[in-house]
């Protein structure tokens, strides 16, 4: 079985303007064949599909970003089948927006995780089946703290990246009782600061606390790169897995604009191998990397994740960094 992760998608702004004059298939550009080799596809939703609601706290928060909800046919279009919502972009809108999302999304029959009307639908399992396994989607944030769901207060599923809060200390207990109904967990973590290719000090703790606890995946995002890979007790830690669509203004030396597509090889409940497509974001839309950039995407990677005792090999022939896991 072959998952697919990618990082932010964000469909807002300027990508908004686009889609009123180009088809959902546009900003997938020439990776779509990539995503149709996957047997299930999930990536991070920053932002929200509606045509209601009004910006979040605008003297404070300085970016908003909400597509029309006509535009939830882009994710249709490459066939998403669960979407995280734990981020700091899911209530730009207010409960408004993220209820015509919720609604949607449901309605295509896509999965959502870690954001919802209350603190149940928002730390609530995703569980979708594919060739009669069924693979959890678990979604957590540190991001916006002032969006915290409650029991009578929509919001996202808010957790400290500190293991001795009780709110991670739930979300662990959580991924354990997850962990037991489905073949394939993945905890989607929006987690730590903007940019840096190192994890911040705590997250590798976090991390391994989160596959003590039962999980297959790690899929982290938040910090606009790509970071290393960590293999921990044979299961992958994806740290950070950076930008994917979206509209920002491109630092030179971050290269927010480069990432990747992750495909994750699972037999059982094993992980077998991950395979790394280079990307590159051109005019509002992810492309696939260019031989030559790609195999320098490729190399930074590596180092990366050879910083975090993991070995990596660029299969030049196909385009894609390889890392065994069994």
């Amino acid at each position: 079985m072959k998952l697919l992760l990618v990082g932010d998608v964000m469909l807002g702004r300027l990508v908004n303007e686009v889609l009123r004059e180009s088809g959902p298939d546009y900003p997938w550009s020439n990776t779509k064949p990539r995503f149709g080799e996957a047997d299930w596809r999930a990536c991070n939703l920053e932002c929200v599909f509606s045509d209601r609601g009004t910006p979040w706290d605008a003297e404070t928060k300085a970016f908003h970003f909400r597509s029309e909800q006509k535009n939830l046919a882009v994710l249709q279009s490459i066939g998403i089948n669960a979407v995280s919502m734990a981020n700091n972009h899911s209530f730009d809108f207010g409960y408004e927006a993220l209820t015509d999302t919720l609604a949607g999304l449901d309605a295509l029959g896509i999965r959502h995780a870690g954001a919802g009307a209350n603190f149940a639908a928002a730390s609530r399992l995703a569980i979708s089946e594919v060739g009669g396994r069924t693979i959890g989607l678990v979604a957590f944030t540190d991001n916006e703290p002032a969006w915290e769901a409650t029991a009578d207060r929509p919001g996202v599923f808010h957790s400290p990246i500190d293991l001795t809060d009780n709110r991670a200390r739930y979300l662990l207990r959580a991924v354990e009782k997850a962990s037991r109904s489905v073949d394939v967990l993945i905890v989607s973590a929006h987690w730590g600061p903007n940019w840096g290719y190192r994890p911040p000090i705590e997250h590798p703790r976090f991390a391994h606390a989160l596959i003590d606890h039962g999980a297959t995946i790690v899929y982290g995002h938040s910090g606009h790169v790509c970071r290393g890979i960590e293999i921990y007790k044979s299961r992958p830690i994806l740290y950070c897995t950076g930008n994917f669509i979206d509209d920002y203004a491109v630092d030179d030396s971050e290269r927010n604009d480069r990432s990747f597509i992750f495909t994750i090889e699972v037999e059982d409940h094993t992980v077998k191998q991950l395979r790394l497509c280079p990307t590159v974001i051109r005019s509002c839309r992810a492309r696939l990397a260019g031989r030559v950039e790609a195999a320098l995407i490729a190399a930074i990677m590596k180092e990366l994740c050879n910083a975090l005792q993991t070995s990596a090999s660029w299969n030049d022939a196909a385009g894609v960094l390889e890392i065994a896991v069994n």
